[in-house]
């Protein structure tokens, strides 16, 4: 009997585990989404060829192809589990390398929303010196193939790292190729200080005079700068400063602390600042940067226990999520407001 009740005592934990990973907004709340993604550039300090196996690791240690293999391997595990993947250069280069069993998996990970892509095409551009047909040809190149293989069409412009952002990226490659909304990372540190003091990282970008709000978009910097994860909220093997696994097994205190309760703590209180940057009851955590998720378990198994015990503690709602995601919970809520007269709708392309 004893034996039967510790299972069943088992089996109701693990049932309330998978209740507080928290399945998406919720009303009266401050509303933290997860977005797990990596920034891949496309050739930086090595070479793309260098970048995809992982060649030259002792000067610029980076394998996007093991990169993809392990988050669609992470992904398989947990339904509740999202990734955002943006550079189709490497996605495509994976993607011809696997077999046809590896390429359903993915397929039917995109059908089901935990694999999203983001509007940026075969690499993330940049926005001041390229021509715009040029800056056209890239992000068509890009996003073709996601029509064909997976009838996916991005809803998000993502442009995490260029310096500076333009009119003609707003109207013609978002709002013109039927996206709702545009995330950047990087913007001047006086222009970020001045829009956190007025709440206005967030804002609805009216980029062209003469077509107003038929081109308008839901746009707006990270709120933690950057497009990194918040310090000591980070778990990559090789990318990450200050961050510590989450230690939540009771046995273990007798070796190393349990250091749950600091780890909810700057969750939420990082949460809390956030908001404080822009309007309404939803914020999100750019968990991810540069590289990153070569080895994926490490990266989920933390966000899993992180995701777990913030819902548990109760003061925000925790869960994984993507730009889409986001995007409509920012405009679902804008709607009920007193902007519901600025604020685009859902915009799909043709």
């Amino acid at each position: 009997m004893a034996l039967l009740l510790a299972a069943l005592a088992a089996l109701a934990g693990g049932a309330r585990a998978e209740c507080l990973r928290g399945a998406g907004p919720v009303p009266g709340k401050l509303n933290v989404h997860i977005i797990s993604h990596a920034h891949d550039d496309v050739g930086w300090l090595k070479t793309v060829d260098q970048y995809f196996y992982g060649q030259r690791n002792d000067f610029a240690s980076a394998g996007v192809t093991y990169s993809l293999d392990t988050i669609v391997q992470a992904l398989e595990v947990d339904p509740s589990r999202r990734f955002t993947f943006a550079e189709q250069a490497f996605f495509q280069r994976w993607w011809n390398e696997q077999t046809d069993e590896r390429r359903n998996v993915t397929r039917a990970l995109v059908a089901n929303g935990q694999l999203s892509f983001v509007l940026n095409g075969w690499a993330q551009h940049d926005e001041a010196c390229p021509h715009f047909i040029t800056m056209l040809d890239q992000t068509s190149l890009g996003n073709k193939f996601l029509k064909e293989e997976f009838d996916f069409t991005p809803r998000v412009s993502w442009q995490l790292d260029p310096f500076g952002h333009s009119a003609t990226q707003a109207v013609l490659l978002t709002a013109g190729f039927g996206a709702d909304s545009m995330f950047f990372g990087r913007i001047d540190f006086a222009d970020r200080r001045a829009r956190k003091l007025r709440r206005a990282m967030e804002y609805v970008w009216r980029a062209s005079p003469t077509l107003g709000a038929r081109a308008q978009i839901f746009a707006g910097a990270n709120l933690g700068g950057s497009y990194g994860p918040p310090a000591g909220l980070c778990w990559d093997q090789k990318h990450c400063e200050g961050g510590e696994p989450i230690i939540d097994d009771p046995q273990c205190n007798i070796f190393e602390p349990n250091n749950v309760a600091p780890v909810v703590e700057k969750a939420v209180q990082t949460a809390l600042e956030y908001q404080n940057g822009t309007q309404g009851s939803n914020v999100y955590f750019m968990m991810g940067s540069d590289f990153q998720y070569e080895n994926a378990d490490e990266w989920y198994k933390n966000l899993d226990k992180l995701i777990h015990h913030v819902n548990a503690d109760g003061r925000v709602n925790m869960f994984y999520s993507n730009p889409n995601m986001y995007t409509d919970a920012r405009l679902r809520s804008a709607r009920c407001s007193r902007c519901r007269s600025c604020v685009p709708g859902p915009r799909r392309a043709p």
